[in-house]
Formats: structure tokens, sequence, C-alpha cells
């Protein structure tokens, strides 16, 4: 075993799976939690976690399979060959040597918790296990860290994760179940959203998950001006500063999608706003009568223009995508107001942000713009974003780990 503690951490996430051991800053293994299949033929082998990111890997129409879905595990026998490369392969550990802290979703059924029981401990055979649910551990790693700002105990997470958003209240690292309020939208779902716009109106990749997906993670951004912003869209190639290249692998030269100029991808998303509003009157003014000829694209180049920021915009208002629910700042909302109106405004002025999605550029700013018509004007409203991997167990919860018999008072350990 490479880790001193014994103690096995692993974030089992339904796009990403983070592992590593209690004690260490980062985590070892960061791989997407799922197999995929080149296509061509079943003579190919299945490709498991860390072999989708080697550099000699096209995954260019691959079939995937993911042992979550709608963020509960679903599939055991993918998850056991996931699980199986990375505490094999990856962490080089012993499980009988060693104990495992597990993240599991909210709200997970009793079912499939004896399944996921089963996989620990008669499949790799833990010595024990601790069950945990990543709002209590977001709120110990930064009560821990910045305690001035959490003198009360009091937090509310906000978890934007692959297959659901959750707003849960915390008081003193124990979830308050009555108050967490959930939306049905995640990263997956802004993907597939992504996916449908660039068929669409360029290529057909209903098929390359992986690809916009990379695609999503680095282009998209959080809009603060929707109509300003869509206007500006409709400028000439030349003078739209959204307009971005995103060059798909042709499985020869390079095996890998990439942005085709990442200076020009973040030439709108590093101005500020007050330069945004003049270059938008000087943009609209300059080329009202221009020839708007679209440029010459290759075979394997898709251009994203407006669907850099209309994706993100899902979470905010999915209403508008004809999803009957509430927007984000909506179920902070409901959320908060679900508990009791002494840790109302506590909560309002300790919301941590965790998850991938919420670490689209400018996601913090549009939602305490969203929140703050929607919270009384004697509350503050204060967000804190958690940068490192958007995720809330590793490294943020490596350095309270490493002191596991303390946080036996939150969660408990099931012994084989």
């Amino acid at each position: 075993m490479t880790g001193g503690s014994g103690v096995v951490v692993m974030d089992n996430g339904g796009g990403l799976l983070k592992a590593g051991f209690g004690g260490d800053k980062d985590p070892i293994a960061v791989v997407p939690n799922c197999m995929a299949k080149p296509p061509g033929g079943n003579a190919k082998k299945w490709l498991v976690a860390d072999q989708l990111q080697a550099d000699d890997v096209d995954v260019t129409g691959m079939t995937l399979k993911r042992p979550i879905d709608r963020g509960y595990l679903i599939n055991t026998e993918v998850q056991r060959e996931v699980w199986e490369r990375v505490v094999r392969n990856l962490l080089q550990v012993d499980p009988s040597n060693s104990s495992l802290l597990l993240v599991e979703p909210m709200f997970n059924p009793p079912a499939l918790q004896h399944a996921a029981d089963e996989l620990v401990f008669e499949e790799f055979g833990f010595n024990s296990l601790c069950v945990a649910d990543a709002p209590s551990l977001v709120d110990l790693y930064e009560a821990s860290h910045q305690p001035t700002h959490f003198r009360a105990q009091c937090s509310l997470v906000v978890d934007c994760g692959f297959s659901f958003t959750h707003a849960s209240p915390v008081l003193q690292n124990f979830t308050l179940n009555y108050g967490v309020r959930r939306m049905d939208l995640g990263g997956k779902a802004l993907t597939n959203y992504l996916k449908e716009l660039v068929s669409y109106r360029s290529l057909n990749v209903m098929d390359e998950t992986l690809l916009i997906d990379d695609a999503k993670e680095k282009l998209c951004f959080v809009s603060l001006d929707i109509p300003g912003d869509l206007r500006l869209a409709r400028l000439s190639f030349k003078d739209n500063p959204f307009r971005c290249s995103y060059i798909l692998p042709d499985g020869i030269t390079y095996k890998k999608g990439f942005v085709k100029d990442m200076d020009e991808a973040h030439r709108y998303c590093s101005l500020p706003l007050d330069q945004e509003s003049d270059r938008k009157d000087h943009s609209v003014e300059t080329n009202k009568f221009e020839d708007r000829k679209k440029p010459e694209l290759s075979q394997n180049e898709f251009v994203l223009t407006n669907e850099r920021f209309l994706v993100p915009e899902m979470l905010f208002h999915p209403i508008d995508l004809g999803i009957n629910q509430a927007g984000l700042a909506e179920c902070i909302v409901r959320a908060v107001q679900a508990c009791h109106p002494y840790l109302q405004p506590v909560l309002f002025e300790s919301i941590i942000l965790t998850g991938g999605s919420t670490l689209f550029p400018r996601f913090t700013e549009r939602l305490e713009r969203e929140l703050r018509p929607l919270v009384p004007d004697d509350y503050q409203v204060k967000i804190i974003r958690q940068e490192k991997y958007g995720k809330q167990c590793l490294g943020p919860g490596y350095l309270t780990i490493q002191s596991c018999t303390t946080a036996v008072q939150v969660e408990v350990w099931l012994i084989q």
C-alpha cells in the first residue's frame, strides 16, 4: 500500500471518480467513472477509468457504460471493474488491510446501499466502511480551514454534480435532510444539451459524449447579461467575441479534441463589465451592414458562439427550455426557508459551491445576482466556491479524514 494512513477515500461520482488516501492533500486518481469500447467490432476490449485518459486513445465514437444513472449506483458489475482498476492499479492498495471512506449520494435507497456494501466487503474485502454524504464533508473542510467565516457551524452546501444539483443545509456537520432541495439537472444534462445544439447547427456529435464534455468544460461560461450577449452573438465572425473553434480528433495527427485558439476563446470572458458594454455598442454600430459570410470549416471542426453561455443558462432558468423546475437561486431559497428562521440569515451568509458545474467562469457572480432580489434586504449573501477539483471529498476531505476518530461522531463505521 502506498498510503500511510490506512484509510482509502473514494468519491464515487457519476462523471468522475476521485480516490486517494486519508491525510493526503490531493487525490491520487481523478478518472472517468465508466467503461468505454471503441467502435469497429467486438474484438476490441473495453477501456476502464484512467485508460480513457491515455494520450494514444482516440475517444471518438466510443460506447459508454456507466455504473451510476441519475446519481445512483445501478450497475455493480461496471462499478466493480472501475474500482478494481483504481484500487489495484492506481492506488496499489490491499483492501484487506485498509478502511474505506465512501461518499454516497443523498437519500440513497436502502437496496442500493446494500448493493454497495456487498461490493465493498464481499468483492474487495475492506476492513471497515464509513459512508458519508457530500455536504457534511464540504462543511467539515471549510469550517476547519476558514473558522472565522463559519463560527456558527452552519452552512448551505450547493453541490452541482453530474446527475443532479442539491442545496443542503448543514448544522454542526450534520446535513438537515428536511431542508435539502434537489434539481434534476447537472453536468450530464448540460452536455446533452450542447450535443443537441452542435448537432443541429454544425456536425452530428450525438455519439461524442466525451468530446463534447471536454468542449463544454473548456469553452462554456455563465453570462451576466443574456439579452446583450445574444445581440452581440449575432455579429459577423470577425467581430464576434464569443466565436471559437473546437477541433475533433482525426485519429492520425492527433487523437484528442482541443480548442483551436485558447486566446480567442478567452477573449470575451477576460473583459471587465464596463469594457464589455463599450465593446457591444461599438460593435453593433460598425457591423450593422457588414457582410456576414461564414468562414470555411474543416470536416473535423465545429464553431461555438452563443452556445457557450446558453448551455450553463439551463441551471439558472430551466423553464426557458421547457423543463418544469425552479432555477438554482429559487432552489437555494427554498432550502433555506425550510429551516428554522434563526438559521436562515446564517445560511445565506455561508453558501458553499462545489461540484464540476460550479467551475464555469462567472458562476458565482451570476448566482449572487440571482439570489439578491430573493433574499431579504437585511440579510447578507456570501458565496464561497471550492476551486480545486470542484468536488468535496478529495482533496477537501483529506486533511480532515486523517483524524477519522473524531469524524466517527458524524458518521458510523460499519465493521465487517
